[in-house]
C-alpha cells in the first residue's frame, strides 16, 4: 500500500529497434505507410532523448550498420544510434533464442536481432519489415517480445496518456 506522499514509480518501456527502423527515413518518402513510420520512429528517438522510453541495441545492429554502403546513411544512423541508452551482448541465451528462431525459418540477422531484444528484456521488438513480422505472427507464442512496426508502437505507447 503506498504511504502518503509517495509516488508510484513509473517505468521506461525498454523498445528495441531492427536496423530497418534505423534505415526508415532514407526510405522514399512518397509512400504513405513509409512517410508515417519515419515520423513514428523520430518520435521514438525524442522520447529516447527526453529519457521516457530506453532504447536497446546490439552488435547486430553496429554490425549491420558498419556494412551500409553509403557513407552519409552510415553516419546518420551512428548519430541515431547515440541515443540507445542500453547495449545487450551476446551471450549463450542469445546464442540459443537465434538458433531457435532460425529453425522456424527467421534469417540468421533478423533472429539475432529477435535474441537481443528479447534476451535485453525488451517489451516491444520493433520492425519495418514485413517478412519478420508475418513469421512472428506465425509463432507468436515463442516469443515474450512483442513484434510491432513504429506506427504501430507510437500508437499504442506513446500517445496513450496523451
Amino acid at each position: 500500500m503506498q504511504k502518503h506522499g509517495e509516488c508510484l514509480k513509473k517505468t521506461k518501456i525498454k523498445i528495441y529497434l531492427d536496423t530497418s527502423v534505423y534505415n526508415r527515413p532514407f526510405d522514399y518518402q512518397g509512400q504513405t505507410r513509409i512517410r508515417l513510420e519515419t515520423e513514428a520512429f523520430l518520435s521514438i528517438l525524442e522520447k529516447a532523448v527526453s529519457g521516457t522510453l530506453i532504447i536497446m541495441g546490439s552488435s547486430a545492429v553496429l554490425y549491420e550498420n558498419s556494412r551500409n554502403p553509403f557513407a552519409d546513411r552510415r553516419e546518420r544512423i551512428s548519430s541515431y544510434l547515440s541515443v540507445v541508452s542500453k547495449f545487450t551482448g551476446l551471450n549463450d541465451h542469445v546464442k540459443k533464442t537465434a538458433l531457435l528462431l532460425e529453425g522456424i525459418n527467421i534469417d540468421p540477422i533478423d533472429a539475432l536481432h529477435l535474441a537481443y531484444a528479447e534476451s535485453g528484456g525488451a517489451e516491444y521488438f520493433i520492425t519495418c519489415d514485413n517478412d519478420i513480422m508475418k513469421r512472428i505472427t506465425r509463432h507468436k507464442g515463442i516469443l515474450k517480445t512483442e513484434a510491432c512496426n513504429p506506427l504501430e508502437f507510437v500508437l499504442k505507447e506513446v500517445f496513450k496518456n496523451a
